[in-house]
């Protein structure tokens, strides 16, 4: 535990809101800006020694729910409260739900892949967001349907392309669920899900009860593709660690058939957007 440290950062943080910016009152005068150390220890719940103390670099290790209690009374970004708990000697524990939505710069990194399809998957396997070529490649259903891999996988909720990968996917996808369900154990929509799966494929209960463990990385994978054929697609994974997210990044071998083929795909894809061709 870096006593020290921790204390710097908590200081400065306290000190850097505003007392308007988590609805306490402005009328009264203040000889610093920032909050009070009793204004935070109320709103975290624990007593203005014990938090005194940390600021002094005198007090105890903080346990998780107090440095959770911190997090949100100091209002810390994602990167902050990773880095309160470092300086606690602990590991930050994931949010109480798994994150849907979408970091604007990780969107918008999926529109300059003219010749890449790119999803963003959460960690319960949702198609939180897709570039036009992933959807040309995996069915345009995926944005109008179900976005749920592990649902399309095994429960064939929505269009599902023959490929190579099926089976060591079904593995993949429940490995992801298992470590999601460890990780979000309050998440009610996860849970309805795990439920769902469970009662409705008897291949999901059966590969659940092997507790299969993958590492996300590089696959290669072929794709029966109803009107582009048989694509030899790369499949890498990129982490957005923060959310608990994976890019996934599909491409051709450089001038492979595929490679010719997603060319004439995404020119297709552009022209039926209205953008000059990539």
């Amino acid at each position: 535990m870096a006593r020290e440290e921790l204390a710097r950062f908590l200081r400065e943080r306290r000190e850097g809101l505003r007392p308007h910016e988590i609805g306490l009152p402005t009328s009264t005068p203040r000889r610093i800006p920032g909050l009070r150390r009793e204004e935070v220890a109320e709103l975290a719940h624990m007593s203005v020694d014990y938090y005194t103390r940390l600021e002094q670099a005198r007090g105890p290790r903080p346990s998780p729910r107090i440095l959770d209690a911190l997090a949100q009374t100091l209002r810390l970004t994602p990167a902050e409260r990773s880095h309160l708990f470092h300086l606690a000697g602990s590991s930050a524990p994931p949010g109480t739900n798994a994150v849907q939505r979408v970091r604007p710069q990780v969107a918008r990194m999926l529109r300059r892949l003219p010749e890449t399809g790119a999803i963003v998957t959460d960690a319960a396997y949702g198609v939180v967001a897709w570039n036009p070529l992933a959807q040309a490649l995996l069915g345009d259903d995926i944005g109008r349907g179900t976005t749920n891999l592990a649902q399309r996988r095994f429960l064939g909720k929505g269009r599902m392309y023959e490929s190579s990968s099926a089976e060591e996917f079904g593995h993949i996808v429940v490995a992801r669920l298992r470590r999601a369900a460890t990780r979000y154990p309050h998440d009610a929509q996860l849970a309805d899900l795990l439920t769902e799966l469970h009662s409705g494929s008897e291949e999901f209960r059966q590969i659940w009860e092997t507790r299969p463990v993958h590492a996300p990385g590089h696959r290669t994978k072929t794709l029966d593709h109803p009107s582009a054929g048989k694509l030899r697609l790369n499949c890498d994974v990129l982490f957005v660690p923060e959310d608990d997210q994976e890019v996934v990044l599909m491409t051709a071998d450089p001038g492979s058939p595929s490679a010719r083929t997603l060319r004439r795909l995404a020119a297709r894809v552009a022209r039926s957007n209205g953008w000059p061709d990539a």
